[in-house]
């Protein structure tokens, strides 16, 4: 009996850190309506990715970033960690209404600086407690280096 409450608290756990995820994609697909009509009439760089590939790698990276944070509290717990968990999650939902609804590409380079160096201070707090979770996080830490440069790129373009 109490294993099977255990097994249910666990999958419960996951099922929230799921919520909070699709949370911040919901808002910022709300704050993105327009965001494919709009990305195609900005300047870009060459390097610039297919309008196309933005949903489905948002998706994996948000998968991603719910199981990490999951697994970090499997091994330990709730902790400080899951605080800067919390934090690189709002600066993510932070960004997209900046850039696409707002227009302020200079104002979301800078907020998408701060998201980087909290995912980075996320990775480093989940490797003390999960190195399987901190791993989790490298795909969306190099997915939004990607994203800064981009970012950057177009608002020197525009």
């Amino acid at each position: 009996m109490e294993h099977t409450v255990v097994l249910r608290n666990r999958w419960s756990i996951l099922a929230l850190f799921v919520a909070a995820v699709t949370a911040v994609a919901v808002v910022g697909s709300l704050a993105a309506m327009d965001s494919g009509a709009e990305y195609l009439t900005l300047e870009r760089p060459a390097w610039a990715p297919p309008q196309w590939l933005f949903g489905p790698a948002w998706t994996l990276l948000y998968f991603l970033i719910a199981v990490s944070g999951w697994l970090a509290w499997q091994a330990g717990g709730w902790s400080s960690a899951h605080l800067v968990y919390a934090a690189q999650l709002a600066l993510n939902l932070a960004w997209t209404p900046l850039f696409f609804a707002a227009g302020q590409y200079g104002l979301a380079f800078a907020e998408i600086v701060l998201l980087w160096l909290a995912i980075v201070a996320n990775t480093v707090a989940f490797w003390r407690i999960s190195r399987a979770a901190a791993l989790l996080l490298v795909p969306y830490l190099l997915w939004v280096s990607y994203a800064a440069a981009l970012n950057f790129a177009i608002w020197q373009l525009n």
